[in-house]
């Protein structure tokens, strides 16, 4: 055997102990991990924040169960349900710190059940083009700046522009500003719509906000109307637009989560989408109430929210300075959403919603 012979001999015999050495030092690496996990007192610790993860992943489950009997105590929870995942990475820091498996394990559950329900709203649906730009808006009624506001609005290029919340105050200067791009508008109440394209058969839609066993006996105050309906003559025929400000909810020590009449409201507007005839129909406003909240459902049987189906993220709209839930709304039916995103703050306390739509 030559001198060359043995040198590569050799290093032969190196790379194979060197192969040897590395594939055991990795199979005793996993030996290890496995004699780790094992060990008992790991799936023994941290009993607490097991069943921490397991309830948070059974509530955001069963979410839909949860009584309302109490406070609301149901619809409270679903407004801000994506916001329960949160929880989730807190409760992991406390499972590695405790050195918990169990608690490890059991997160699989609310990770597995967030994704499901919210999954689909992490990436960016949207699809280039659409036949019609929508903008809604609730423009607050302490609005500092309803000109600015307007001009904002303006900018974002919509052909149809809704708005909530107008004051009697400032009714005037939207009207002037928003002439100059919208040569046809509707008010009534506090609502308004404005359009690039001619508008007909516009009216108040009565959403229920007096009730009570003298309600029918009283007068209509056209002045605290609340939503109408109206139609937009389009070039692909006519769209149907309803624009509604649903009652305000809060939280009090007595009555818990007061919807009463937002869910009052929801129902009428959904008994008129319902009894609409025309095949196209939107919904633009303030509903004040996110459709993970349980009475929207009927409505959300009926419509397609443009931000689920084309959005990028969730689309909060409320409050402005840190949004935590969308409860502004641009509802379809009989068109297809191409795009949904939400518009720079202006000086209310909600962020204008916009979308794309296509025939």
């Amino acid at each position: 055997m030559t001198q060359v012979d043995t040198a590569e001999s050799a290093q032969d015999d190196r790379n194979r102990q060197g192969t040897g050495s590395g594939t055991g030092r990795a199979g005793a690496g996993v030996r290890r991990a496995a004699l780790v996990v094992a060990r008992p007192e790991l799936w023994r610790r941290g009993p607490l924040l097991t069943a921490s993860a397991l309830l948070l992943g059974l509530v955001m489950l069963l979410h839909g169960s949860v009584p309302n009997r109490v406070g609301q105590l149901g619809s409270l929870m679903e407004t801000f349900l994506p916001w329960f995942g949160l929880f989730v990475p807190v409760l992991l820091a406390g499972a590695l710190w405790r050195r918990s498996a169990s608690a490890v394990v059991a997160l699989v559950l609310p990770v597995t059940v967030w994704l499901n329900l919210f999954g689909g709203l992490l990436g960016d649906r949207s699809h280039a083009g659409g036949d019609l730009a929508l903008v809604s808006h609730n423009v607050g009624a302490d609005n500092p700046d309803p000109a600015a506001t307007a001009r904002d609005l303006v900018a974002s290029g919509a052909d149809v522009l809704a708005l909530e919340e107008i004051t009697p105050e400032a009714t005037g200067t939207y009207e002037k500003e928003l002439a100059g791009t919208y040569p046809f508008h509707a008010v009534r109440g506090t609502v308004g719509l404005w359009s690039r394209l001619p508008l007909s058969d516009t009216r108040r839609v009565d959403i229920d906000m007096d009730y009570g066993p003298l309600a029918h006996t009283k007068p209509v105050d056209t002045t605290a109307t609340r939503a109408l309906r109206t139609t937009v003559t389009t070039d692909r025929g006519p769209l149907v637009v309803y624009v509604a400000h649903l009652a305000s909810v809060r939280v009090t020590p007595r009555d818990g989560f007061g919807t009463a009449q937002r869910d009052r409201g929801v129902q009428a507007i959904g008994r008129a989408v319902a009894a609409e005839r025309n095949e196209r129909v939107v919904l633009l406003g303030d509903l004040n109430g996110t459709l993970d909240d349980r009475a929207f459902s009927g409505l959300g049987a009926r419509m397609t929210s443009a931000q689920d189906a084309a959005g990028d993220g969730f689309g909060f709209t409320w409050p402005t300075w840190f949004p935590m839930a969308r409860i502004d709304q641009i509802l379809v039916r009989g068109v297809r959403p191409e795009s949904s995103w939400v518009l720079p703050a202006t000086g209310s306390d909600h962020l204008p919603v916009a979308a794309r739509i296509s025939w």
